[in-house]
């Protein structure tokens, strides 16, 4: 791995960053086979662009307002070609990719959602909800998964998984943090070091 080339990983947002600054916070520890060359977010208002600046890392802003999926997608194939990406890595990103986009990055693409996989999971979970759904179901664990993305959202292969307990006063809020700090903040990292390995063994 000494002299083995860095996968080139660009890291897709839309919000404050959180699972990105997770990624920040592993290069050279648990991520080591890839190196972040680019940040993308879908708003030009997003803390996670501050996040990126902080740990020097290059940013855009591809805005998904207004655009069609076409031109939108567009506009990030550019982006992503521009950096040399090889692999991405969806944090906290908001929008849908289409067949065709995804088709180009087979195995390329991963996603961190915050439920045990195939639980609450799909069109319509994201975020809060997710929490929400599980706390209304009665669920006694949920937890968080990374899986590769493909068209069907939340349908690609699972990479890891790991559960986290739910509490009996619990709010939608609350369990999101623990989901975060428990699952997500690990599990990425973990997710992303995987990936970037396996395309740099494969590219050496």
């Amino acid at each position: 791995m000494l002299n083995m080339e860095k996968t080139k990983i660009a890291v897709l947002v839309s919000g404050g960053g959180t699972n990105l600054q997770a990624l920040i916070d592993a290069r050279g520890k648990v991520l080591q086979s890839g190196e972040i060359v680019l940040v993308v977010s879908t708003r030009s208002d997003a803390y996670a662009l501050q996040r990126a600046a902080a740990a020097g890392i290059p940013a855009v802003t591809v805005e998904r307002k207004g655009k069609t999926q076409q031109e939108f997608e567009r506009g990030l194939t550019e982006a992503l070609s521009a950096a040399g990406a090889e692999m991405l890595v969806l944090a906290g990103f908001m929008s849908i990719l289409s067949a065709d986009f995804t088709s180009r990055w087979p195995e390329r693409i991963i996603n961190i959602h915050p439920s045990l996989i195939p639980s609450f999971c799909g069109k319509g979970f994201y975020g809060l909800h997710v929490h929400e759904a599980a706390l209304a179901y009665g669920v006694k664990v949920t937890g968080a998964t990374v899986h590769y993305v493909n068209e069907v959202p939340d349908g690609g292969k699972i990479i890891l998984q790991k559960a986290v307990e739910v509490l009996p006063d619990d709010t939608p809020e609350t369990l999101q943090r623990r989901v975060m700090e428990q699952a997500e903040w690990v599990l990425l990292p973990r997710a992303a070091e995987m990936t970037a390995r396996a395309l740099a063994e494969k590219r050496n």
